[in-house]
């Protein structure tokens, strides 16, 4: 682009920023003139920008991002147009290239090494194993196990997500209390396998509570980023539980059999670029096994003839269906749709 074209886009965007009127954006569907008129991708791009309340250090960065979005919007038409049981919508990830979403908001670490030793000397057996009467559908929300959704931000802090999710769902369970809890006392302090920001794993992170329990978000709210490992203090609430157990690998009926009685923490693949965009609709790939992102399973359904498990995601309440995902079940793989069944595991707590 020479510098008289650059100067004038840059012009344009000045110019439509101060005209745009912010609104609720959540259009799936754009017409050919959306797409190819420099003007309305100009103004789509700044009513998004309002909504989203972005801001940038200068006009070249803006201008980069603009391209960006552009590029994502396109991907976001041409996806809804081949679809046909999900559709993506712009998000707050649009101006994100796919490379710069994956390293900010993906964190988990299957290689590290797993079992169920970490609070115990022995392995425990599946204890949902003679589970046979499941009901038809189950939502552990509707049941009042569930927190709201939560926004890990730009750190990635997933495996801190999944655990506690799974943790405050077993301890409601339990107590018939629900009570919100800390990732960030995981971030800080649970340092022994895993990395905060950097990445972990979720039964290492049910180990740190078992051996130490959690004090609450708002005890030890949330930063987005890395802080100070803080030393417990005796006048505040500490949940506990009394250990933790791998779902047998590779069985969507051993997941369904855990989810019937409580919800599960459970690896995915999330690196695909409809999952950035991902907005309703039952999600059915495309998506491989190679674990990179935790989240927590509440719930399993049908819709529309089509069989699906309700995902808690930690992208905030804007992405998916308000902070959740339903991921298509029964596809004849025994892994399941993005490796859902490969790692999961839960939390246990005495009644």
């Amino acid at each position: 682009m020479d510098s008289v074209k650059l100067s004038l886009l840059l012009f344009s965007l000045c110019l439509i920023a101060c005209s745009a009127v912010p609104k609720d954006f959540s259009i799936v569907g754009y017409s050919e003139e959306d797409l190819t008129s420099q003007e309305r991708l100009i103004n789509l791009f700044e009513i998004w920008r309002a909504e989203h309340r972005k801001s940038y250090a200068n006009l070249e960065e803006k201008l980069k991002k603009f391209e960006t979005f552009k590029d994502n919007l396109k991907h976001i038409d041409e996806t809804n147009k081949k679809r046909s049981s999900y559709w993506l919508g712009l998000n707050e990830f649009a101006d994100m290239s796919h490379e710069e979403f994956k390293k900010k908001y993906l964190g988990l670490k299957p290689h590290l090494p797993r079992g169920r030793d970490a609070t115990s000397k022995s392995p425990k057996p599946f204890r949902y194993e003679n589970s046979e009467l499941l009901p038809k559908s189950l939502d552990w929300r509707k049941k009042g196990a569930v927190t709201q959704v939560k926004n890990q931000g730009a750190c990635g802090s997933c495996w801190a997500f999944s655990t506690v999710a799974a943790v405050e769902g077993i301890n409601q369970i339990a107590t018939g209390n629900l009570t919100s809890l800390s990732e960030q006392e995981l971030i800080d302090c649970d340092k022994l396998f895993n990395d905060g920001c950097n990445g972990g794993v979720m039964d290492y992170a049910f180990a740190f509570i078992f051996w130490n329990g959690l004090h609450t978000e708002e005890d030890y709210p949330y930063l987005m980023e890395e802080g100070t490992c803080e030393e417990k203090r005796g006048d505040l609430r500490v949940v506990t539980i009394s250990g933790y157990e791998d779902v047998p690998a590779n069985s969507e009926q051993s997941l369904l059999k855990t989810l019937a009685h409580q919800p599960v923490s459970v690896a995915i693949e999330a690196s695909g670029r409809d999952f950035q965009f991902y907005r309703g609709g039952v999600f059915d790939g495309p998506c491989g096994t190679e674990l990179d992102h935790g989240v927590t399973a509440m719930g399993y359904g049908s819709s529309k003839g089509q069989d699906y498990i309700m995902v808690k995601n930690s992208w905030g309440p804007k992405w998916g269906e308000k902070g959740y995902i339903k991921m298509k079940r029964n596809t004849g793989k025994p892994e399941g749709l993005c490796g859902i069944n490969k790692m999961a595991s839960y939390p246990t707590k005495e009644q």
